[in-house]
């Protein structure tokens, strides 16, 4: 039997935790039995926080609110669907879902607005000035967690997520991919030198960047297809990073001077 070794790549519980910091487009789910409905309910604000639960901000007349306090024990089961975006433009543009699945309850004011204050403190939103003004925030208690991704699909309990660090380079992967694919082609095109063969008749586009590697989308007529180069050894830090992409790009000097990826 042959084993087929897949390039090293950050945990399960780590790109579930960096999907979460990047604060993307997220929606409550019905379930099966929920008196939710069955509608998506899109917050007026959403935030993931480093435990695993939730805060959600919905107007005061939402039903969602009606029907939680009428739920058993105030408490509403639910499921929180977080999507990951890719920062370019890709025919395909989400590349990973984080669900936790949870229990849903109404705050009081002065939790509400205990947490309020703790979201504010590390992502300020003027939309938190609405709490207690037609706004209300309710909570989502985590049972359990599932990732979805190139990598694969794993379940995950609410403490391995809350242990779990996000990747070093979640603050300017966006604007660094960006950047690369607006004025670098030349670059990817160099990259695209480690595609598998039978893939690079598609166009390779740049998807994600993290501590182990650098991952292109090829856009194929056949489907789209990610790969995943990796880096010799894990980056914590642009210092760190920037001889790994020279070594990619197998251009040194063209790397060094403009493939700066700035903290």
């Amino acid at each position: 039997m042959i084993e087929i070794r897949r390039p090293p790549a950050p945990t399960p519980a780590e790109r579930a935790k960096t999907i979460a910091v990047r604060h993307g487009p997220g929606a409550l789910l019905p379930t099966t039995g929920n008196p939710a409905g069955g509608d998506r309910v899109v917050p007026e604000l959403h935030h993931v926080h480093a435990s695993g639960s939730v805060s959600v901000l919905l107007p005061d007349d939402h039903p969602v609110l009606a029907r939680v306090r009428a739920a058993d024990r105030g408490e509403l089961a639910v499921v929180f669907e977080l999507a990951d975006h890719a920062p370019v433009d890709l025919r395909e543009p989400v590349r990973g879902l984080l669900w936790i699945t949870g229990w849903l309850r109404c705050l009081s004011a002065e939790s509400a607005r205990a947490r309020a204050v703790s979201i504010a403190d590390t992502r300020p939103d003027p939309r938190l000035l609405d709490l207690g003004h037609g706004l209300s925030l309710l909570r989502l208690t985590p049972a359990s967690l599932v990732l979805a991704d190139a990598e694969g699909t794993h379940s995950l309990r609410p403490h391995v997520f809350s242990a779990a660090a996000p990747d070093p380079f979640h603050r300017y992967e966006a604007d660094w991919l960006r950047h690369l694919e607006s004025d670098h082609a030349d670059v990817v095109a160099q990259l695209a030198r480690h595609v598998p063969e039978e893939l690079r008749g598609g166009r390779i586009r740049p998807l994600g960047l993290d501590q182990f590697g650098l991952r292109l989308r090829v856009e194929a007529p056949s489907g789209d297809h990610d790969v995943r180069l990796a880096f010799g050894r894990p980056v914590q830090s642009p210092a760190q990073l920037g001889p790994e992409l020279r070594r990619l790009v197998g251009c040194p000097f063209l790397a060094k001077n403009q493939l700066r990826v700035q903290p």
